[in-house]
């Protein structure tokens, strides 16, 4: 499972949390989920389970982290059991799973935000995959004309990557800016918005930068995740603001 499926799982039982506070957990040797080999976490069920013991143990006992280490030590030497089996069938019954072979793998589920739940979370923020779009593929797509795409390009709000190519984003932001000169808001009004969106990019950078200048393995894995994390955050910070904005604009 990715991180984001373990999110998915323990939250009902435990909604506080957080893929920090996973990290941590990581980073304190209480569990050691597998890396994939661009550096992304994956966890198996005895995994989740030995997560699940952690949290358990904080919440229910008030133990400190010490003890709970003490105590997997002991699961690890064969002296106790984290019940895995069990754990297993619960994972799977909590994905709505009726029945259950050793060979059966959890399936992934969309990653949730860790801090505050919103339309837009960190895995929507995932570029894995590179969309390359002509100029024609845009205007297609969009449903714009040629003029309004210049409009686009001269106000910076659309920009062409390397071969003069567009991002499947280009299509989105189009789309939106077309519904928006409907109200009459033109490319160069919607330039606040770029402006805006540059600045909160600037700052979650920085942020994930020392995490990036790490020497740790994982380092350049860690940072990514911060990123999209710290980015949907923003968004829906932002929806938040405008929305509570507009509200008492409206004198509502």
């Amino acid at each position: 499972m990715s991180i984001g499926s373990v999110l998915d799982l323990l939250r009902p039982d435990f909604p506080d949390i957080t893929i920090s506070k996973i990290r941590f957990l990581e980073s304190e040797g209480l569990i050691r989920p597998e890396r994939t080999p661009s550096g992304y976490r994956r966890f198996s069920v005895a995994d989740y389970e030995r997560l699940r013991f952690v949290l358990t143990a904080q919440r229910d006992q008030y133990l400190p982290l010490k003890v709970i280490k003490e105590q997997l030590e002991a699961i690890d030497s064969g002296a106790a059991t984290l019940g895995v089996r069990e754990a297993r069938a619960r994972a799977h019954s909590l994905r709505g799973v009726k029945e259950y072979t050793e060979d059966d793998a959890p399936a992934a589920a969309p990653r949730r935000l860790g801090v505050v739940p919103g339309e837009i979370t960190p895995e929507e923020l995932r570029f894995d995959v590179a969309v390359r779009l002509t100029r024609a593929d845009l205007l297609a797509k969009a449903g714009i004309e040629e003029r309004f795409l210049d409009d686009l390009l001269r106000a910076g709000l659309i920009v062409p990557g390397a071969g003069g190519f567009f991002e499947a984003d280009a299509v989105t932001l189009a789309r939106a800016a077309k519904a928006m000169a409907e109200f009459g808001l033109e490319a160069r009004h919607l330039r606040a918005f770029k402006l805006a969106a540059d600045r909160e990019a600037a700052l979650v950078a920085q942020i994930a930068a020392p995490i990036a200048k790490s020497r740790d393995a994982d380092a350049r894995a860690r940072a990514e995740e911060t990123v999209r994390e710290l980015a949907a955050l923003s968004l829906n910070l932002h929806a938040a603001l405008v929305k509570a904005a507009v509200r008492n604009a409206l004198g509502s």
